[in-house]
């Protein structure tokens, strides 16, 4: 008998100390395993993501996000617009692979110097001389618009 009931007292001890740990520990919490109580902190640790280069650009991509202000600077009709767009491609093409060649400062500048030459030359030919100066002027403002500013009209009283 005396047996018995030091086993039944042990079963009560454990049953009473054992719901005191499950609280501490956040079993149960009515928001789950661990919410308030214990470690919150993942046990695994978590490969830090390497933030990603931006994808570089293709000749084409380039050309067609200035060819609507190009276009819109110069006024150029449909046949005008591919002249451009196809030079300027190819341009942009060749000055692309010159980045990936990595010459030296020199060989670098007269590369660009003929890609350029070849580029105005073939604009030269395709474009009248009224649009093909236009083009360089905007060239050299690097394809930003001017924007026109609206007159006002001042009323005589």
């Amino acid at each position: 008998m005396k047996k018995i009931q030091t086993i039944i007292l042990f079963m009560l001890l454990a049953i009473f100390a054992s719901d005191s740990l499950i609280a501490q520990y956040g079993y149960g919490s009515p928001y789950g395993y661990g919410s308030r109580y214990g470690r919150q902190r993942n046990a695994i640790p978590q490969a830090q993501s390497t933030p990603k280069e931006p994808e570089k650009l293709t000749a084409e991509e380039i050309v067609n996000e200035q060819m609507p202000s190009i276009t819109e600077a110069i006024n150029l009709d449909p046949f005008e617009e591919a002249v451009v767009r196809t030079t300027l491609i190819k341009s942009v093409q060749q000055r692309i692979e010159l980045q990936i060649l990595e010459l030296e400062g020199s060989k670098i500048k007269e590369a660009v110097e003929k890609i350029r030459d070849r580029q105005n030359e073939e604009l030269k030919a395709g474009l009248p001389e009224d649009k093909y100066k236009a083009f360089l002027e905007l060239q050299e403002n690097r394809f930003k618009v001017k924007k026109k500013k609206k007159k006002k009209k001042k009323s005589k009283e």
